[in-house]
Order: C-alpha cells, then structure tokens, then sequence
C-alpha cells in the first residue's frame, strides 16, 4: 500500500486522462496498458490473464481493493477523491481503479481453431454497446470476438466496466482486410456466416436449428448503418428478429443477446453443477 497526495506523482501518469478517448488510446498504446474501473471489474481482471500492474482506489475502498489483488505482487496507489479527480480527469465515484498490461493480439485463425460460436463486429464504436455484448457473449456460450478495423477497443474502460469484466475473458481478434480477410478465416474452419439484419426478406431467426456440431459465426453491424452490402452478400443466411410493426428496432445490445441464445450451440451446458465447475476450472486455469 502507499499513499500518494500529489496527483502530478509520475507513478500516476498511467491513469491520466481517462476521459479523454484520443489521449487515453495514446497512453494506452505508448505503455501497452488498459484500465479497469469499479470493484467487480477489478476483481474479473485479477482472475484474467491478463497482467496486473498496479491498483489505484481512495481510503474506504483499500481493503477491497487489496482483497481483489491478493496473490498479486503490485503495489495499491490510496488517495483522496479530490486527487483521483485530478489524476484521471473526472470524479471516480466507485472509488477502485487498477492499471493491466495488455497481451500479445490474438490472430484470427488462432481464434476460430477450437471454437465452435463467434460473434463478427462490423462497425462497432460505442463501448456501452460492446460492453453490453461481451457481457451477453460471455453468458451464453461464446468463444470469442472478430473485430472489423473500425470496432472500438474491448479494453476501454467504459467497455470493461459494462461488461462487467467479462470482456476479459473473451478472447478477441481484429481483422485489418475488411471484410475480404474474413471470409477465409471462417472458411477453412468450417464456419456458417449467419447476419442479422432487420430487412423484411430476410428469415426469421426462430426458423433457424443448429446440430450439435455446426460452427456459428453470428455477424452483427452498429446501430443505424447495419452491416454493410459486402458483408451481407458474403453470409450464408440473413436473418431477423421479428418485432413488432411499430417499433422501428431495437438495441443492438439487446439483439446480440437474443441470437445468442437463440443460436447457442446444443452442445453447451448452462446453469447447475456445470456452470459453477466450469466457472472454477476458469479461474484455476487463469494464468497469473
């Protein structure tokens, strides 16, 4: 534990500007580190492989913190709510921040190889959103996350607090040749491409049946613009949730959570004994 009164303390410098998106990817990417927000959080990242390299909270969340780091040689920054603000540029009500290092991309084809569920972004910049669907993807069975050049970053703050940490389990990968590079990455794994679209034509989503041993990957596009003709043309079939007639649509939060469980694979166990074994075997397996 140390305490630290001076918010220009260079150990600080890490932490900065946190609510500044242009600035903060800066840091990020000049010290190869993210930041997580909020107790939970902090304790889904000390349970991640993900590298922890220090903690930063106000007096009356220390023990917390320190709880959630335990097994962890990393020093815990305490200080006051008026310094946190100044560090980190805005006023850090949950009071527990924690700085990780980031780990080497993941490839593509690396990602599909054992998986037999993805979910592939096009287009996805708002970090609420993607939190919300890492969170969804997390609980209902996904493998993992193919990213589109322009996605936002999984390990954005806001992101990881929605997600509630769970984005820190999900394995991701970014394609750079969108969306030519993606078609061989989920064929040679064997991998039907199924869009979700709110177009009229396209098949409802409860008309869709999955054997145990199909691989999925679930394509989704941002709110407004939707996925593009290239990737639409692309896909084995286009589908839709149907809704009501006079709701235009809904959140692609939302929709993500809804084809997930629809498309689950029958393979996949959820709730009971499985669930907590394979929640425990998780947290074994994490490397520290």
């Amino acid at each position: 534990m140390v305490p630290l009164d001076d918010p220009t303390d260079q150990r600080l410098t890490t932490y900065n500007a946190l609510t500044d998106a242009q600035r903060r990817a800066a840091i990020d990417a000049e010290h190869g580190v993210f930041v997580v927000e909020g107790q939970l959080a902090l304790q889904r990242l000390a349970a991640s492989p993900y590298p922890v390299r220090s903690g930063l909270c106000h007096p009356g969340k220390l023990d917390v913190t320190m709880a959630a780091l335990a097994g962890h040689d990393v020093p815990v920054y305490v200080a006051g709510r008026d310094v946190l603000a100044a560090v980190t540029g805005f006023d850090v009500h949950r009071g527990v921040l924690a700085l990780a290092g980031r780990l080497p991309p993941t490839m593509p084809a690396d990602l599909v190889a054992g998986a037999r569920t993805i979910v592939v972004l096009e287009g996805l910049n708002d970090q609420e959103n993607l939190g919300a669907i890492a969170r969804s993807a997390r609980a209902l069975g996904i493998d993992g996350l193919l990213l589109d050049p322009t996605c936002g970053d999984p390990l954005y703050r806001r992101c990881v607090r929605v997600s509630m940490g769970e984005v820190l389990h999900l394995p991701f990968a970014r394609i750079d040749d969108w969306p030519s590079g993606l078609w061989p990455v989920l064929e040679a794994a064997g991998f039907e491409c199924i869009a979700l679209t709110p177009a009229g034509d396209a098949e409802s989503i409860s008309t869709v049946q999955r054997a145990a041993g199909d691989r999925v990957a679930i394509v989704l596009g941002a709110e407004g613009p939707g996925l593009s003709s290239a990737l639409l043309a692309g896909a084995v079939r286009r589908v839709r949730i149907p809704i009501t007639s006079d709701v235009d649509s809904i959140n692609v939060g939302h929709a993500a959570a809804i084809a997930f469980d629809r498309l689950r694979s029958p393979s996949i166990a959820f709730g009971g004994a499985e669930a907590r074994a394979s929640a425990l075997n998780t947290r074994h397996a994490a490397p520290r």
